[in-house]
């Protein structure tokens, strides 16, 4: 079995994109595609041009994160996909050890842990996530806040099917409230504990500059779920 993962890079000018693209044509797993949705970026389109023949590029007017994730998947063509930030990195055997644990385990979503760095590069932590020791433990966290880095993910696509597409409504939040829904829809949450993902921490990031904005919608979205979260956490 070698089935196709599909890579979403979500870009609205960040000039960390190229790193973004070169992490994913040097994974050691063959049969990769890669989307970049160009979210109506003004700055740093210059840094894809090198990459051009070796992905899908699709631009449209801007709408935020969840709307790009969503153009993105729906013109995926492989039976997975992974999300990768355009500030953000994957260390090389990301999707292919994933990819092992998934096809093992028959998930339907997995998420891993990740390592940190700063504006240069530079590995500030090495492993960086929730510890996760009882299968339950990531339904009573998420219950309480978000324990999963949305670029570890990799999910089934037919999964979006099943259970939608990113709530677009949410500029900040449309992570928390996807996992959310995925939990209380009845997916399993695979976690894989290596860091296989580079998460950049800088001064630019969303959730940082909109700090309060984002809290007031993670309690929105918080609320909304509370009791079906209660009722899954009693089955568990």
């Amino acid at each position: 079995m070698n089935p196709k993962v599909t890579v979403v890079i979500p870009f609205y000018n960040c000039p960390y994109i190229g790193r973004a693209i070169r992490s994913v044509l040097d994974q050691t797993y063959p049969n990769l595609e890669i989307i970049v949705v160009d979210d109506g970026s003004v700055r740093h389109t210059e840094l894809i041009a090198p990459y051009m023949e070796r992905l899908r590029y699709f631009r449209k007017a801007n709408g935020g994160t969840a709307s790009a994730m969503n153009a993105g998947i729906l013109n995926a063509t492989g039976e997975y996909v992974a999300w990768l930030s355009s500030d953000d990195m994957y260390k090389p055997d990301k999707i292919r050890r994933q990819l092992e644990v998934m096809e093992f385990w028959k998930a339907d979503f997995c998420f891993t842990a990740y390592a940190v760095m700063d504006k240069d590069d530079v590995i500030t932590e090495s492993f960086a996530g929730t510890p996760l020791s009882a299968p339950g433990d990531i339904y009573r966290l998420l219950a309480l806040y978000n324990p999963i880095n949305g670029c570890t993910m990799m999910c089934r696509k037919e999964v979006f099917g099943r259970c939608g597409l990113f709530n677009e409504s949410l500029p900040y939040t449309q992570d928390y409230e996807m996992w959310l829904r995925l939990a209380v829809s009845g997916v399993k949450l695979h976690y894989l504990p290596e860091a296989l993902t580079m998460y950049r921490f800088h001064d630019q990031m969303g959730s940082i500059r909109y700090r309060p904005e984002l809290l007031e919608e993670f309690f929105r979205v918080q609320s909304v779920y509370k009791e079906r979260m209660q009722r899954l956490l009693e089955c568990l």
